[in-house]
């Protein structure tokens, strides 16, 4: 099948998930379950690219594999984090529940759709190798394995070892600033960007895998200005005050470096 094909079909089915995704949300006044449909939903997508688009089997194998193991990982760290907060709603919700309180309903399910697309063009790297029919894998392909697997790990070292510092009793109103985060302020938010620079990477060696690289340009576009590192901050600062102000100035934001020293 090529490749508009694949991607009207992806539309189709991502539009009808989000959707019902938006009703599910509404009913149970949580609307933080969009973030663990959008995880999953890659997952999804690279499947269908397996089974629907016209490239090589091996080069689907390796992208379908790395994909569903990144975004079943993600996904269900969320889905637990969501389940063991629940009813209480992501601050970022419950921020645009005030924003938007004037039709609200209607604004959320347009801000779901938009999710949907978002994935949709997230997702550019994945369409583009699964259409690549040359057999055997190149260069790039290897290297942007790697560079995953540095990626995955290093997200799930950086979420592992704030789940642990929150499980201290004491460590409620407390900095994590230990493992990772002795380096960066959001690492986690750091190798899930290196997640997303690899698929670019392997995509390059499919014809036109240059354009992919909207991909890491948009998620570090997203985690720096939009939904990730303003809004974490902005609710450490609330949650923690000067600890949170004196981590900030000696802790790198984002990129991991050594910590300065007052």
């Amino acid at each position: 099948m090529n490749l508009i094909a694949v991607l009207v079909i992806s539309l189709l089915i991502l539009i009808f998930l989000f959707g019902i995704c938006s009703i599910i949300a509404e009913r149970i006044k949580n609307y933080g379950i969009v973030d663990i449909l959008w995880s999953y939903a890659f997952g999804l997508l690279v499947l269908i690219c397996f089974f629907l688009a016209e490239g090589s089997n091996n080069r689907k194998i390796l992208i379908t594999a790395l994909v569903l193991v990144w975004s079943i990982r993600l996904g269900t760290h969320l889905l637990l984090r969501v389940s063991n907060h629940h009813p209480k709603e992501d601050t970022r919700y419950s921020q645009l529940r005030l924003d938007w309180s004037e039709n609200l309903v209607f604004k959320m399910a347009c801000f779901f759709q938009i999710q949907a697309i978002s994935v949709i063009i997230l997702s550019i790297p994945f369409y583009i190798i699964s259409q690549n029919t040359t057999k055997g894998l190149n260069s790039f392909e290897i290297l942007g394995s790697f560079i995953w697997i540095i990626g995955v790990s290093g997200e799930s070292l950086a979420d592992m070892q704030l789940a642990q510092f929150k499980k201290v009793p004491g460590n409620r109103h407390e900095v994590c600033n230990q493992g990772l985060w002795k380096y960066s302020r959001h690492p986690n938010y750091f190798f899930e960007w290196i997640i997303w620079v690899s698929y670019f990477i392997i995509a390059c060696g499919s014809p036109y895998g240059w354009i992919s690289i909207i991909s890491p340009i948009t998620i570090l576009y997203l985690l720096l200005t939009k939904t990730g590192v303003p809004m974490a901050e902005k609710q450490s600062l609330i949650s923690k005050k000067e600890k949170y102000a004196a981590y900030q100035k000696t802790t790198s934001v984002f990129f991991p470096w050594f910590p300065k020293v007052n």
